[in-house]
């Protein structure tokens, strides 16, 4: 499994991964037992939680109940056979135990010690560790699916990767909002710039999910990798929500969501067809060149004298941005009405975004 949110993958299994992943991840006493295996030259095998179930599919071995700790696991993985841990990794229950998963459990696996991991993940919902004492490599096992531990090097030369993409993705996407906001105020926004700008929106996003697994892998070592990623990410998420808003058929905040989780569930290279996501913003019969009307949430919120919750009321009296800036100098009581306390700085400030005002 190459990536926690694999497709075809459960949603429980995702996140019981993602526990697994968490549990072995640099800085852990369990990760440490592991690399302690590794550096040893050894193999092993190891169930955690679900014990009553996991024990019922062996015998014999040696009963233990003995405090987990990463020295004592080390030592008891010298003997042949699986050790049995509780689920918070406070007691190590067995060692020397031989399991008997049903052979006719479906497995891709090769090797005796992998194909008996899968297997009895399949059979339990015990995390089950393997070693490879021959490839000196650490496989995690949730449902039958497999996740293979990486070094800190090798998982960092990914994250630089991966930092890059964000660093220049981010770049496009600020610019393509600059670009947006003026495009807005002269009220010229043709479906083709909104699709540019949501495609540059899925691809920071999927980029960052992507930053997020590594840095789950990472463990104390990604503290640093994760304040970088929130530097790039910071604040987008409901930029991108008011985006979304302000072109939608539905621009409650639920149709938002739901448009969202539909755009980030279809692969990034098919959003660059405005038809595709003219349909996904309700819009069935809408083509590149069609203009588009915002209802100016996005760029209301970019006001110093907006405050939180009042773009919303702005355009439920206005209707759309255009509807604001034809009528904001005309009559500003109106948004006296609606509880803006400043309504020439509002003017000045979407004017000077404009441009058509020093």
């Amino acid at each position: 499994m190459d990536r926690i949110d694999a497709e075809n993958v459960a949603p429980d299994t995702r996140e019981r991964m993602r526990a697994a992943i968490r549990q072995t991840a640099p800085g852990t006493s369990l990760r440490h037992a592991l690399d302690m295996i590794i550096a040893g030259r050894m193999g092993a095998l190891i169930c955690i939680g679900d014990t009553n179930a996991v024990l019922a599919t062996g015998d014999d071995g040696f009963r233990l109940d003995i405090s987990f700790t990463a020295n004592r696991l080390f030592e008891l993985s010298k003997m042949d056979g699986a050790i049995v841990v509780d689920k918070s990794l406070t007691q190590i229950l067995r060692a020397n135990y031989h399991l008997n998963p049903d052979p006719s459990l479906p497995t891709s696996e090769t090797g005796m010690r992998h194909r008996t991991a899968a297997r009895m993940s399949l059979l339990t919902r015990a995390m089950v560790i393997s070693v490879s004492e021959r490839r000196q490599v650490v496989t995690v096992y949730i449902d039958g699916k497999g996740h293979q531990l990486r070094s800190v090097a090798e998982v960092m030369a990914s994250v630089n990767q991966l930092l890059v993409s964000l660093q220049s993705t981010r770049a496009q996407l600020d610019r393509s909002l600059l670009r947006l906001t003026t495009l807005e105020l002269d009220n010229y926004v043709t479906l083709s710039d909104i699709t540019d700008t949501i495609y540059l929106f899925e691809v920071l996003m999927t980029v960052a999910d992507s930053l997020a697994d590594l840095i789950l892998e990472l463990g104390r070592e990604g503290k640093t990798i994760a304040m970088q990623r929130e530097e790039f990410i910071g604040g987008m998420s409901d930029v991108y929500t008011l985006l979304i808003r302000d072109y939608a058929r539905d621009s409650s905040e639920e149709n938002a969501r739901a448009i969202r989780e539909a755009l980030h569930e279809t692969a990034n290279e098919k959003l660059r067809s405005s038809k595709r996501v003219g349909a996904l913003l309700g819009f069935e019969d809408r083509n590149e060149d069609t203009i588009m009307r915002p209802l100016g949430l996005r760029t209301l919120s970019n006001v110093s004298v907006v405050r939180e919750g009042m773009a919303d009321k702005i355009v439920d009296e206005y209707g759309s941005l255009q509807k604001l800036l034809d009528d904001i100098e005309q009559n500003p009581s109106r948004l006296d009405r609606v509880g803006v306390d400043n309504p020439s700085i509002l003017a000045d400030s979407l004017y000077r975004m404009w441009g058509k005002r020093a």
